[in-house]
């Protein structure tokens, strides 16, 4: 990292007052009434959690300090095996922040983890300004990817725009997701409960019933749930099928019962909740 970015963190936390409450117990600043240009964090506060990934301790804690203050609840931690003990315990995050090099799995292997439990908008923020690597990330893992050094204003934008394009945030509602009286998720950890019976998932039909669901009430093409699914592979519909179909069975082993996905003929799939089933 370049002098004036180290110049620019510093500064930051320098200019930070004393420590108040924060999302997971960690330390965020209060705001210092005197000064006019700093952000008021309890006026934008909202519910989006973020998880940052950084192994750059100085950064990390300017990341978290600026978002906090943004207004979004923040975790952070320094590498891959802090960030799926997170994911486990606490579910999945409205989104992730995500360096490359990190101890221990990279951050491409990581998000590549992350992707199977579901699919959570990620922003790779790293040193690697190679192209290559840089179009390999958009391609495979990341909505949107930043180089180091940064400006901290432009982080906030772009996580705000990605969340932006996001209708549905139900796959991040906590460690386990309600979708009625009936139907329970735990994305981060492959299962889910119906009527109380206990259903083991696979990471893709994780997946499948995650994109779906955030998506709920619209029709999603096969080509659509391809791409996303199995982004580096060369697979054919008949294989969407036959996953669809055993997440099918899973949630309905008795067919007479409502089905949650319905298939649109010449379409794709579609997540609705049966009428009956509303609460």
């Amino acid at each position: 990292m370049s002098f004036s970015a180290y110049a620019i963190i510093v500064n930051s936390i320098r200019n930070r007052t004393s420590p108040s409450k924060s999302y997971h117990g960690q330390s965020a600043p209060a705001r210092d009434p005197r000064r006019k240009d700093q952000p008021d964090v309890n006026k934008d506060k909202n519910d989006k959690r973020l998880l940052i990934v950084e192994d750059d301790n100085v950064t990390r804690r300017l990341l978290q300090q600026v978002l906090t203050e943004a207004g979004f609840q923040v975790m952070a931690v320094h590498d891959a095996s802090g960030a799926l003990t997170a994911l486990q315990q606490e579910g999945l995050p409205h989104l992730v922040i995500l360096d490359l090099g990190l101890p221990g799995m990279d951050g491409f292997a990581l998000g590549e983890h992350i992707k199977r439990m579901g699919d959570v908008p990620i922003i790779i923020l790293t040193g690697n300004s190679d192209e290559a690597t840089k179009i390999y990330g958009i391609e495979h893992y990341a909505d949107d990817y930043i180089t180091k050094p940064f400006n901290v204003k432009e982080i906030v934008a772009r996580i705000q725009r990605v969340l932006s394009r996001i209708n549905d945030f139900s796959y991040a509602q906590g460690r386990v997701t309600s979708v009625d009286g009936h139907l329970s998720i735990d994305f981060a950890n492959n299962r889910a409960w119906f009527d109380g019976q206990d259903i083991t998932l696979t990471p893709i039909e994780t997946n499948l019933l995650q994109i779906l669901l955030r998506n709920k009430g619209q029709v999603v093409s096969p080509e659509t749930l391809l791409a996303r699914i199995w982004p580096n592979e060369e697979v054919y519909e008949e294989t969407l099928r036959v996953h669809m179909s055993r997440l099918r069975r899973k949630l309905h082993p008795d067919t007479d019962i409502p089905q949650y996905i319905v298939t649109e003929r010449g379409a794709g799939y579609a997540f609705h909740v049966p009428e009956n089933y509303k609460t």
